[in-house]
């Protein structure tokens, strides 16, 4: 198949490429500049000029199926950029893949828009829970939104799927960057709580399984097999990165929040570049109880999830190491 995989220079997109071509497919890249056409060839995948702000350059002809991997996230920040190009960027290419005839499209969305903005716990959700298209958080809100078009897009000659990863986790992940770039750590609620992720390569994999499923206008979904709290998932990432977090300070929740929310206006005001340490939205991402139910991706997908968290963290190690 010729697959086109959007995003595929970043951390998720760059194993979604890696994967694809071990399966033997065609592998192309969205590209909107030399460099970006340049870091593709470096991985030996085909680049395609195009931007998706200017959907006028998307053309997909030759194209079997796309794998919409790009994505505006941040942890602050004005919202326009996030609808800008989550929400009117997905649009276009939907438009586009439709106009040439593309007959799958596979979206990368976000476990995250069943949070609501109360911190809710969330435990073993499933695909029939609400999402929050209207979220204080403008990445949930506008994955959502971004969902929605793709989810109503599909038709019999036009199948849509929509992923949805919790917090993915990996060799050259934000989290284990943040750590080792010597910033401050603490705790939200000491993080003893269920919490779920999904290792990299296991998103990737759920990529290759949807693009071959006869199933199509759901969202599905993914995660690791092994339950475990934040804390402890917190605690084995620094590990392996040779970090210390065992005394690392716990604040509540709410503390937390309104500490985030005065940190995104001060941010603001200065008209910093960068998020700030703590924002809202990663209060809300990480704070709270979170596991979702991935069954469904199971038995429609044939998902399964096969990198363990033992084999991911000894990864990160043998990197470090």
């Amino acid at each position: 198949m010729n697959v086109l995989v959007t995003g595929g220079t970043g951390f998720l997109g760059q194993r979604v490429v890696v994967r694809l071509q071990r399966e033997g497919h065609r592998v192309l890249g969205l590209a909107r500049s030399a460099a970006s056409q340049a870091a593709l060839q470096r991985m030996k995948v085909e680049p395609l000029r195009g931007d998706l702000d200017a959907p006028r350059t998307l053309k997909l002809a030759g194209i079997d199926a796309v794998v919409h991997a790009a994505a505006h996230f941040r942890l602050a920040g004005p919202r326009r950029p996030f609808f800008r190009t989550n929400v009117r960027g997905t649009k276009a290419l939907l438009a586009a893949a439709k106009k040439a005839g593309i007959r799958r499209f596979i979206g990368i969305g976000a476990a995250a828009v069943v949070m609501d903005n109360r911190g809710s716990p969330l435990d073993n959700v499933d695909e029939s829970a609400p999402t929050f298209s209207r979220s204080f958080s403008p990445y949930i809100a506008s994955k959502a939104q971004a969902e929605k078009l793709i989810l109503d897009a599909h038709a019999p000659d036009f199948r849509t799927v929509v992923l949805r990863p919790p917090g993915i986790w990996g060799p050259g992940d934000a989290f284990a960057r943040a750590l080792t770039g010597g910033g401050a750590f603490a705790f939200i609620s000491r993080g003893d709580y269920p919490y779920v992720t999904c290792h990299v390569d296991n998103v990737a994999e759920a990529v290759v399984c949807a693009l071959a499923a006869p199933v199509g206008g759901r969202a599905y979904f993914i995660n690791d097999s092994e339950p475990t709290t934040f804390r402890a998932f917190a605690l084995s990432i620094a590990d392996a990165v040779g970090v210390d977090l065992g005394r690392a300070p716990s604040v509540p929740y709410g503390l937390a929040w309104y500490s985030g929310h005065a940190l995104e206006l001060l941010w603001s005001l200065a008209g910093a570049r960068e998020d700030p340490p703590l924002s809202r939205t990663l209060v809300r991402l990480i704070g709270r109880p979170f596991t979702t139910s991935d069954a469904a991706a199971r038995r429609d997908l044939g998902y399964r999830g096969m990198v363990t968290r033992a084999d991911g963290i000894a990864a990160l190690k043998s990197r470090v190491e």
